[in-house]
């Protein structure tokens, strides 16, 4: 047997495997020496524009988009510095927007644990508005038929500043770029549009694909109707260290960060697997079940159809309380016919998404969850609760029988595995 850590809230748990085990990890990178140094060159020499300080007049209003709670970006790193480095613009001609999507409002607090004391106490923060029709404005209608509504504190600023953090992305291949506008900061009416049921069933909507990619065209086309003059996106490792910095043009600079994580962040394996074991990289994107589900669909890339995933997440926020993720799983008793009822043209509910990526994984797959939920509330999830992440294992063992083939993500989805054809 051999010993793995899997992340797990804000720290890891420990587990014994047997050493057949084959583990899927994103290989090391160390974080830069100079975090701040290279976000400043790469300010001072983007990709696809001028250097950003060349770019905005210190009249300009400057807002600058961050991504929410629920995603590890380096807000209070990268925001600090982009202000520092446009020194010549009054802190009063700066708005922060939290690119919540349809996510919660985070509370001061919460802010500051994201930003700083001194970003909250001396910038004007935001959290975005997806269902107050009078903080959006209409601003187009993209090639799928969808009309687009943008946060109007956004669109009327001056100059637009999009940060955040590029990995492999469940249905828009990768995170970071246009999503930080779209869902960031569009109105709910868009969002639904964005992640409707054929959109999000689509094959091509899936890890490490841009190219046919309706998801990521999607966010393109939205995000381009009120274009941010210019990105900063990191990338990340294990640790949450700052690994390499994009910036620039918010297509341009995206491209070439989504070719770096591709190559480091997708990982081929032989052959698929009975068991997989999987986490959601610990705190913070494993929060709650809505979550959860990116680090089960890495873990569905390489199961056997009629296999078996344990899912790691704590899910201290629950599934979460708000939205509509939690009541949708209830409104039917098996995962195939909630597809059925959400590929209904005539369904339509926000969250609805993330209810449809569990559910194909559920139909191709057992799943298993350890967590802080309650039984109760998962099994409403249609999912196994889990007490004891080894004697689960073994139990699934003895149902796969003693040559059952076995993989773990210890990281969940930081790292995509694919099965080499």
């Amino acid at each position: 047997m051999k010993k793995v850590q899997l992340a797990y809230g804000k720290g890891s748990i420990s587990i014994e495997v047997p050493d057949k085990a084959v583990i899927v990890e994103p290989p090391h990178i160390e974080s830069l020496a100079d975090e701040k140094g290279a976000v400043v060159q790469a300010l001072r020499h983007p990709t696809g524009t001028p250097p950003l300080k060349e770019m905005v007049k210190a009249s300009d209003t400057v807002a600058i988009v961050i991504s929410d709670i629920t995603r590890p970006t380096p807000n209070h790193k990268l925001v600090p510095w982009l202000i520092e480095e446009l020194s010549h613009v009054p802190k009063e001609n700066f708005v922060v927007i939290n690119g919540l999507g349809s996510h919660r409002h985070n509370t001061r607090e919460e802010l500051i644990s994201m930003l700083g004391q001194e970003v909250v106490d001396t910038i004007r923060v935001i959290n975005h508005e997806a269902f107050d029709d009078k903080e959006l404005v209409h601003v187009g209608r993209n090639s799928y038929g969808s009309e687009v509504y943008l946060n109007k504190t956004y669109v009327e600023a001056d100059f637009k500043i999009v940060t955040g953090f590029i990995e492999p992305h469940f249905f828009a291949g990768f995170s970071g770029g246009p999503k930080g506008i779209n869902p960031g900061i569009v109105g709910i009416k868009t969002i639904q549009d964005f992640h409707n049921a054929e959109m999000i069933g689509n094959p091509k909507s899936t890890w490490g694909v841009i190219e046919g990619n309706g998801v990521q065209d999607a966010a393109t086309q939205n995000c381009l109707m009120a274009k941010p003059q210019f990105m900063l996106n990191v990338t990340l490792n294990g640790d949450k260290e700052i690994t390499n910095v994009f910036a620039g043009d918010v297509i341009q600079a995206h491209r070439v960060g989504c070719e770096f994580v591709k190559h480091h962040a997708m990982v081929a394996v032989d052959h698929s697997f009975d068991i997989v074991i999987t986490t959601n990289a610990g705190y913070p994107l494993d929060q709650n079940l809505y979550q959860t589900v990116k680090g089960m669909s890495a873990g569905a890339q390489i199961v056997k159809e009629g296999g078996s995933i344990i899912s790691v997440a704590e899910c201290s926020d629950g599934l979460p309380s708000h939205g509509n993720f939690g009541p949708i799983l209830k409104m039917r008793n098996t995962p195939q016919a909630l597809l059925d009822m959400i590929n209904e043209p005539s369904f339509s509910m926000f969250d609805q998404w993330e209810a449809q990526a569990l559910a194909m994984i559920q139909v191709k797959a057992d799943c298993y969850l350890y967590s802080t939920l309650d039984k109760e509330t998962v099994a409403d999830c249609m999912l196994q609760s889990v007490e004891n992440i080894e004697q689960t294992l073994a139990t699934l063992i003895d149902k796969y029988g003693p040559d059952a083939s076995i993989a773990v993500l210890p990281l969940g989805p930081l790292v995509v595995p694919y099965v080499a054809k």
